[in-house]
Formats: C-alpha cells, structure tokens, sequence
C-alpha cells in the first residue's frame, strides 16, 4: 500500500485488508514521504498486527513506491491498494481460489463499486475483457498476479505516474494470460483531491501516449484506427490531433465512419476549453 498524506482514508483502508477472511499475507506499507499524521497511524496500526511492515522513504511518487515495495515482498502473489480505498472482506480469498483454479492463469481481477468520499454508492464497473485493453483499462481496481509478473516487466514504469497501472496491464498482456473474475471484491473512491482537472490532464496525456505506443505494435489497420479513436473521443479537456492523424494514416474509412462523432467530440472539447479562466489548445505532443 503507497502511502502519501493519506491520513483521512488510512485507517479504513487498512483495516479492510486485515479483515480479510484469507489471512496469509504481508501488508507492506510505504510512506512516500507523508506530511500530514499518516506515519502516527501507520505506526500504531502496525503495533496492533504483526502483518504489517512499514517502508519509508521520501516524497518519489506512487510508481516508485510500488516498486519499492514490491522489492521488499517475500509472497509469491502480488497486489496492491491505496491508501483511500477499501477491499470488501473477501476479495484475496476469492482471487486467491481463482489463481488456483487456474493454473495457466497469471494475472486474474475483479469488478468495484465506486463510492463518493462520504462512501455512498456511485457505480458498479465491472471488469473488461482483456482483449478491450485498447478501448480501457480492463483490471481496474481488484487484481492478484503471480510474482513473475513483477519480475518479467521490471515492475511500474516511473515516468508514468497516474497510468503506471495501465501501462503495467498493457505490457502484462504481451505475455501473460489475463482473466476477469464477474464479482464486486472492492471499494473505489472519488473525491475531489483525486479528480482535480491538471491531475486528470496529465493522466489522458500520459494514456493518450500508450495508445499511440500499444496501436504500433497491431498489424490490423482498423483496429489500430478504432482505437485511435476511441482514445480521441475520451479526451475532452485536449484535442489530441496526434491521435486523429495516426488513425487517419492506420484506416481513412474508419474516421470517416465516425465524423458526427468527431463533429460532436469537437463541439464538446470546445465548449469545456472556452470556460472563463481556459485558452482553447490543441495538443500536438501525445
């Protein structure tokens, strides 16, 4: 579990991994440099269960934190969680079984709720199937995988800070097999310090760029145009023309297919550009 001032949410989140009903596991928690009473708690949580490791280490960000956690792992399965969120009761049981169950397995997730910051209920996302790992982000929030999984992808990229997960996921899928698991195993939260418009500008950035990445290595055209595209339409705070004009080199039919949609997605990215306080821009970088 990274951890960075994450004192409002901490407790609850911890305490919804030690009340797992599978109780075989370490909980190894790294504080990335938090200033608020986040190392108070974790230090006395920590007294209360032996389960618990605290790591230390100054502000890195959350890749490096994971990596640096994983690092210190002696389990043969890993996962992780925020320090915001909580895993219902038995979520490591049942991927756990599931890994089992499936030997030729090595990545298995499963669908979440989203909650608000007061915990009130928003919506139920369940998973994807890996083969739309183009068009989303298929694992999600509730996900168990082998150790060589780590091991095989060096761990999280740590340029990649806010789609490190969905970069892990997409290079995972090269060469391991990937299974959804049709339950709710987990509890995500929104609210405002995770929604802000410059954090969720960055991510569509940084994803807008493995789009581009993952879309190269795809020897269908149309594919590639289609999620090109889908990818184009999802950003409605940056008109990422980059994305238009690969898709318009991969499959010209596909875009024209889809021109009302592009007419309407472009209407939309304007109107939120032209809100007082925001210069209208095309991004030509990603």
């Amino acid at each position: 579990m990274p951890v960075y001032n994450g004192q409002t949410y901490l407790k609850s989140a911890i305490n919804s991994v030690l009340r797992q009903s599978f109780t075989d596991f370490e909980l190894i928690c790294v504080d990335d440099g938090s200033t608020d009473r986040s190392p108070r708690i974790l230090a006395a949580m920590a007294k209360r269960d032996c389960r618990i490791r605290i790591v230390t280490q100054p502000n890195a960000g959350l890749p490096a934190a994971l990596n640096r956690g994983f690092a210190e792992a002696v389990g043969h399965l890993h996962s992780w969680t925020s320090d915001d969120n909580m895993l219902r009761p038995n979520m490591l049981a049942t991927l756990v079984e599931a890994l089992k169950s499936k030997p030729d397995s090595d990545i298995v997730y499963a669908g979440y709720t989203v909650i608000d910051a007061q915990g009130r209920f928003i919506r139920y996302q369940p998973p994807a199937n890996p083969e739309e790992r183009l068009f989303t982000n298929p694992v999600g929030a509730a996900f168990l995988y082998r150790r060589e999984v780590t091991r095989a992808l060096g761990g999280y990229d740590e340029t990649l800070s806010g789609a490190e997960d969905y970069d892990f996921w997409l290079r995972a899928a090269r060469q391991f097999t990937m299974t959804p698991v049709h339950q709710d195993l987990y509890l995500y939260r929104r609210h405002a310090a995770s929604m802000t418009d410059t954090r969720m500008k960055r991510i569509k950035s940084l994803v807008a760029r493995l789009i581009l990445r993952e879309t190269q290595l795809i020897g269908e055209p149309e594919l590639r145009a289609r999620a090109l595209m889908v990818q184009l339409r999802a950003d409605t705070l940056t008109f990422r023309c980059k994305l238009l004009q690969e898709a318009w080199k991969a499959h010209r039919m596909t875009v024209v297919r889809q021109l009302p949609q592009l007419s309407y997605h472009i209407a939309r990215t304007v109107k939120h550009r032209i809100r007082p306080g925001h210069k209208l821009k095309a991004g030509r970088q990603s």
